[in-house]
């Protein structure tokens, strides 16, 4: 179990050894911005980080900054981060607000073999030169390694009803 939090009852770490962690050759493209000093600071998501009022920036790095090229403020992006802080080695978890574990892959704690972060965001303002983006909300520790952006289409992201 990580350092990062005690384990809570009925929480069980991965019974087959884990692979040593490969270089997948990823780069991280500038930091996310946020209010929120550590884990347990920051709301659980979106919907939460709205009502708080969690509002944050992208900080993109100056390599990465023209291909922020064809955003607009009001567009939805998903920012892929990596969530840095976070334990690799849970099977199942203990949710909070739940009364029995479950298997890491059934929810989105940011406990998992893969630490990778998807939050929808909206843009509120854009500027290339500098490389920020402030979006609307965040549920991010602030300094969170940003891996990617990418752009929301409804048309093809939402799934359809029925």
């Amino acid at each position: 179990m990580s350092a990062s939090r005690p384990a809570r009852p009925g929480e069980k770490p991965f019974s087959a050894p884990l692979p040593g962690f490969d270089d997948a050759g990823l780069v991280f493209i500038g930091r996310l911005r946020s209010p929120f000093a550590s884990r347990d600071d920051c709301p659980k998501n979106r919907r939460a980080a709205i009502e708080a009022g969690a509002t944050g920036r992208l900080e993109v790095d100056r390599p990465f900054r023209e291909a922020l090229q064809g955003l607009a403020p009001g567009d939805h992006v998903f920012c892929l981060s990596w969530l840095d802080g976070a334990a690799r080695d849970l099977a199942l978890q203990k949710p909070r607000h739940a009364e029995t574990p479950r298997g890491t892959f059934s929810l989105r704690s940011p406990v998992r073999p893969n630490p990778i972060g998807l939050h929808l965001v909206r843009i509120e303002a854009l500027d290339i030169e500098s490389g920020l983006v402030t979006i609307d909300a965040i549920d991010v520790v602030d300094g969170t390694p940003l891996l990617d952006i990418k752009p929301y289409h409804g048309s093809v992201d939402r799934p359809q009803e029925g």
